[in-house]
């Protein structure tokens, strides 16, 4: 099976050389998400928001929701900030959160605090 690429204005568009998404054998890999204004604010939280209404915004475009999710990454500039973005994070399950690990970071990309990727499964 050929991989589709899945593309939603809905999302910030690549800041570089890959794909909001990539589906292949009923997987969809989700790169990386980051919020680009409101890392401007500081506030996790907003961040962190954005980041999964960027998610779902493609996940629509593949013609999946959240509940397809199997893994996730959250990437964090601070770990001190866990319980702020599990606290969003966990709004979007609420049943049968997909499998995830939770790492700090040096640094992400434009100076953000939160990036979350995602993998599902049709």
């Amino acid at each position: 099976m050929p991989k589709k690429i899945i593309f939603t204005d809905k999302a910030p568009a690549p800041i570089g050389p890959y794909s909001q998404a990539v589906m292949i054998n009923d997987m969809l890999y989700v790169s990386g998400q980051i919020a680009l204004k409101e890392a401007e604010t500081g506030d996790v939280k907003s961040e962190a928001r954005q980041v999964m209404e960027n998610i779902g915004h493609i996940l629509t475009a593949a013609g999946l929701t959240y509940a397809h999710i199997v893994k996730s990454s959250i990437f964090l500039k601070k770990m001190d900030d866990f319980a702020l973005v599990n606290e969003v994070y966990g709004a979007y399950f609420e049943n049968e959160p997909p499998a995830r690990e939770t790492v700090q970071v040096a640094k992400l990309p434009k100076d953000v605090n939160v990036e979350i990727s995602v993998i599902a499964v049709i």
